[in-house]
């Protein structure tokens, strides 16, 4: 029997490759800088967390509205499932983000601490989900 095994590309832009990019970066690399902060207690390590966050946030609701877009007009519609995975999961990378935007605004110890921590984890996490969701491909096997 002849096997003919297909890659389905990935539905996002290569424009939206480089979006992506910042909050798959920036969100980790925050995570390293409370981990520092709450090592050190030196406080400007959450300055730099807070930058870091802030950056990411902007990028991840950039991301966001394309993902938005290209869910209803671009080469997410014709992938329904993983685009809506996809938007669902961005969408929360974004909600987290600006919780631990908010968390990071704080002041003294508190800026960090368990939840601050907690928060970046999740934003690293769903920032390399979505990464992983927008850019694999799918093997569909046809049987001839």
């Amino acid at each position: 029997m002849d096997r003919t095994v297909t890659n389905s590309r990935s539905f996002a832009n290569p424009l939206h490759a480089i979006l992506l990019a910042f909050p798959v970066a920036l969100y980790p690399a925050a995570l390293l800088t409370d981990i520092t902060y709450l090592n050190t207690a030196e406080i400007q390590w959450t300055n730099f967390s807070s930058w870091l966050i802030a950056g990411a946030d902007l990028f991840a609701g950039l991301v966001l509205a394309w993902a938005l877009l290209g869910h209803f007009f671009g080469r997410a519609r014709h992938s329904k499932s993983r685009g809506a995975l996809y938007l669902i999961v961005v969408a929360a990378m974004f909600g987290l983000g600006v919780l631990n935007a908010f968390q990071h605004a704080r002041d003294g110890w508190h800026s960090v601490g368990t939840l601050g921590i907690v928060l970046s984890i999740l934003c690293s996490i769903l920032a390399l989900i979505a990464a992983f969701i927008a850019y694999s491909t799918i093997a569909v096997e046809k049987r001839a």
